[in-house]
């Protein structure tokens, strides 16, 4: 029976192996943006067949991801559906009766073969200098051969059928009309000697099962494809809209893998990255929108989103206009959420009796990654052992004799300056010291800020600081500065 399918849907199937690499997630955000761009269902399956690779607790960490994502499913082993059970494991009982069902159609079967046998195979084939693939002499042994070997209880395993294919071709969303030589495709196994179906398997059955409209996955499996159709075809099945999509690389050479320290979504999040500018990111990797349009919400992806306009090409993991894309997301928030953002960072920084609120307004404009906040503001706790040479900027035309000169003057003034409540009034006494001095702005400010700071770079200036600070420690740190100017500059 050939079922067609109206409706979109697309699953994201991952394997429950611990952290979410930034390729599958990708896998994903596509998956979700082709169902909701067609109105249609994303559904979350679990391929937890393979035993030996699954990690405890890595099941947890996929819903936690997708979630933080924005990428909510419409059918899961959580939320459950018409078409479950949604892990793998528990549709175990049902893959080999299709493999069986496959048998009877001729295109599956059984394998009574030894490793030994096998291995004899590939050296031959090695000796001779060509590809192995494996010719199986059990597809050529009749039913009752086969099932006096069953009845002895003989080892087996169920290997696909591959025959008189000749030419065969499918049409790829991404990469076109794909064609080959159906000599060339060995006879995979589908059900393994412990009964456990192959990845390679299950996932035709899963995905007929479920109705599944596109599938979605690397472009490393357009070689199996021609295999898997051949089972869809056998079945009498349709055939889904094959989306294979390019690697995400770490450079021209080089995949990302977590193998080689190359940062999951979770190592993402942990260094101070939003997940939605993660996601509006890796949204641009390996697709592009009709417009120069870079900052997206997940809505606006789902409008714009077409399939048509994923690249051929491997596309490379860029941290810095990721950085750059952070930034942009963290400047755009509204003061209050920006806020409730930074401040769990904010608090682990700052434990003075500092105002929180107005720091989180000084770093807003300069800050692109949530870590970068602590090291930033630590000196509203601590004014550290600074190098004197600070002082000495040569744009700001400052020398360490000029900032002893403005030190105390500014220190004199704001003895004197009670609005310390208000930082336009603040704005207007140490703006007004220059002309005083017969100085330029950058002669003054540059040495109360190096003063209340200690520091090269600041989030904010003189002004601002010497505000959040208060009187009190701002003179203290500026007499600070002067004492210690004091010792290296004869008057």
């Amino acid at each position: 029976m050939i079922i067609t399918m109206n409706k979109t849907r697309t699953r994201f199937a991952p394997s429950p192996t611990g952290y979410m690499h930034i390729g599958n997630l990708r896998t994903a955000l596509f998956e979700f943006l082709i169902a909701k761009h067609e109105g249609g269902d994303f559904l979350l399956r679990i391929e937890d067949t393979d035993q030996e690779r699954k990690v405890e607790g890595a099941v947890d960490v996929i819903y936690k991801t997708l979630k933080e994502c924005g990428l909510n499913w419409d059918e899961g082993p959580d939320i459950g559906g018409d078409f479950g059970p949604y892990v793998q494991s528990e549709r175990l009982p049902m893959y080999k009766g299709y493999a069986e069902d496959l048998i009877k159609l001729g295109g599956a079967h059984y394998c009574f073969c030894s490793e030994e046998e096998i291995e004899a195979q590939r050296k031959e084939a090695e000796s001779l200098g060509i590809s192995f693939k494996f010719n199986d002499p059990c597809k050529h042994l009749s039913a009752e051969e086969v099932q006096a070997k069953l009845d002895a209880g003989e080892p087996y395993v169920i290997r696909q059928t591959i025959k008189n294919v000749g030419e065969t071709y499918f049409d790829d969303e991404v990469y076109g009309r794909i064609e080959v030589d159906g000599d060339v495709l060995d006879e995979q196994i589908l059900i393994k000697s412990d009964g456990y179906p192959t990845y390679n398997f299950a996932n035709i059955i899963d995905d007929h099962q479920m109705q599944i409209s596109h599938v979605v996955r690397g472009n490393e499996y357009l070689s199996s494809t021609p295999k898997y159709n051949l089972i869809y075809d056998a079945y009498g099945w349709q055939r889904p809209t094959y989306v294979h999509v390019p690697p995400v690389m770490k450079d021209e050479h080089h995949k990302l893998s977590k193998r080689n320290g190359d940062a999951s979504f979770q190592d993402l999040v942990a260094k101070g990255y939003l997940p939605d500018a993660i996601m509006n990111y890796i949204a641009l990797l390996g697709w592009a929108p009709e417009t120069e349009q870079e900052i997206y919400t997940l809505d606006e992806l789902i409008k714009v989103f077409n399939i048509h306009r994923i690249s051929k090409s491997p596309a490379i993991f860029d941290i810095d206009k990721l950085t750059w894309m952070n930034g942009v997301y963290l400047r755009n928030m509204d003061e209050e959420t920006y806020y409730e953002t930074v401040r769990p960072y904010l608090e682990k920084a700052v434990h003075g009796p500092y105002d929180l609120k107005e720091i989180a307004k000084i770093i807003q404009p300069r800050i692109d990654i949530l870590n970068q906040i602590e090291e930033s503001v630590d000196f509203f706790d601590t004014l550290v052992d600074y190098d004197l040479e600070m002082y000495r900027h040569k744009k700001m035309k400052t020398t360490p004799e000029v900032a002893l000169k403005a030190l105390k003057a500014s220190k004199a003034t704001l003895e004197a300056f009670d609005q310390w409540d208000s930082m336009d009034a603040l704005h207007e006494c140490l703006l007004a010291l220059p002309k005083e001095l017969e100085m330029k702005n950058g002669q003054v400010l540059w040495p109360i800020r190096t003063a209340v700071s200690g520091k090269q770079f600041t989030p904010g200036g003189a002004i601002e600081i010497a505000f959040i600070l208060g009187k009190d420690e701002t003179l203290r740190r500026i007499q600070v500065g002067i004492d210690r100017l004091s010792e290296i500059v004869e008057e």
